[in-house]
């Protein structure tokens, strides 16, 4: 089946591993390609310059997508994928270092021990202030975890291998999910419910107008003395008030997380790593093998999956050519596209269409070619967004 060249348009350093899954023969890939097919995304923040029209897709090398206008994209029918679950592992081992530096007041010990300097008293001084360094051990305590996504999931499992006692809250979680996550990590019946039961708070989820400051005063109320929060999700998760009262009244123990806040900056309660969550070779290696291959699917075939603001869609290939439809969730869509297509004297090969939140997306094959006219007649039905053909 001959291909068009697709232009892929880079954004930041992709794993090497990930690019070598596009053929040299069928991609271009560069950083400064004009009018390009897709958009290859890290941590570059893309709501600063416009994206050229010919987008059809943008892939994000990692789980969040803030970094990325998922509306405007999703108006113009462009999907936005991501890679969940490519960097959980990574996650979920700073996570636990997370706990092991607050429990042992491990930061503050080596503090300590970069300051000695060499000497006669060296040994003594040790053994004189090691005291203040001690800490608790992690085994018996109560881990309470809000999502169990890929991430949450490894951390409920991993904690309840370090002897912990594990609650987990997520009312949206997934069978996949649940086939992943330990049978001995109890379910909590409400966010409060988990926060006043919990030595330690580990959020998972991704931030939005319904988690943004999830942990509130009211959590803060509920929560017991000297909690050890930690933050490996997004900086917001956590209402910053709430977490500067509760760091003052040492409600709060102890604030690990990943994302170092001015107004902490030197806080004794709070341990503060520079964005290391995803920060390891083999995550990076996987979040981009994973999204170069989801987004091939989706240029060559037209296959969506792991997209953040598309239904998953897939089908196998019939017919001489495949229509890719995305628009507006609204009825009788399909009917319309049907009438389009039947007034062509177009018989419809196979079809699947699926559907999310407002966006539709319908693949349709088709028995003969398709002509400028089918397309521009498609495109002209109220309620469409983008429409893509795919020769072979």
């Amino acid at each position: 089946m001959e291909q068009a060249l697709f232009k892929i348009q880079t954004l930041n350093n992709i794993s090497r591993n990930g690019l070598d899954r596009l053929p040299a023969n069928l991609y271009r890939v560069a950083n400064d390609v004009a009018e390009p097919d897709a958009v290859l995304v890290r941590s570059a923040d893309m709501h600063k310059s416009p994206i050229a029209t010919s987008v059809k897709a943008v892939a994000r090398a990692g789980a969040g997508v803030n970094n990325i206008p998922v509306g405007d994209l999703s108006a113009r029918g462009v999907p936005v994928f991501n890679a969940p679950g490519a960097n959980a592992n990574a996650v979920k081992e700073l996570v636990v270092a997370g706990m092991l530096l607050a429990a042992r007041n491990l930061a503050d010990a080596l503090g300590f021990v970069g300051e000695l300097k060499a000497g006669h008293d060296l040994h003594d001084r040790v053994e004189a202030e090691k005291k203040r360094f001690v800490g608790s051990e992690l085994s018996g305590k109560t881990l309470g975890v809000v999502g169990l996504g890929a991430i949450g999931v490894k951390v409920a499992n991993a904690a309840y291998a370090l002897g912990m006692r594990v609650l987990g809250f997520d009312p949206h979680m997934t069978v996949e999910g649940a086939w992943q996550l330990s049978s001995e990590v109890a379910k909590a019946g409400s966010l409060n419910e988990l926060f006043a039961a919990s030595d330690y708070i580990s959020f998972h989820v991704p931030l939005n107008d319904r988690t943004r400051g999830i942990f509130g005063a009211q959590a803060l109320a509920s929560a017991r003395q000297g909690v050890v929060l930690l933050n490996f999700a997004r900086e917001g998760i956590v209402d910053p008030a709430t977490l500067r009262d509760g760091l003052a009244s040492g409600r709060i123990g102890r604030y690990v997380s990943d994302f170092p806040d001015a107004d902490l900056l030197g806080n004794p309660r709070v341990i503060a790593l520079p964005h290391l969550g995803a920060s390891t070779g083999e995550a990076e290696e996987n979040c981009a093998v994973m999204v170069v291959d989801q987004l091939r699917d989706f240029l060559e075939h037209g296959n969506i999956r792991h997209s953040v603001n598309f239904p998953e869609t897939r089908m196998a290939r019939s017919g001489s050519a495949r229509i890719c439809i995305a628009n507006q969730n609204r009825p009788n869509m399909i009917g319309q596209l049907s009438n389009v297509l039947g007034e062509a004297g177009v018989n419809i090969a196979q079809m699947h269409n699926a559907s999310r939140a407002d966006i539709a997306y319908t693949l349709v094959d088709v028995d003969s070619p398709v002509t400028a006219s089918l397309v521009s007649a498609i495109d002209a039905i109220d309620g469409i967004l983008s429409v893509r053909v795919i020769e072979g």
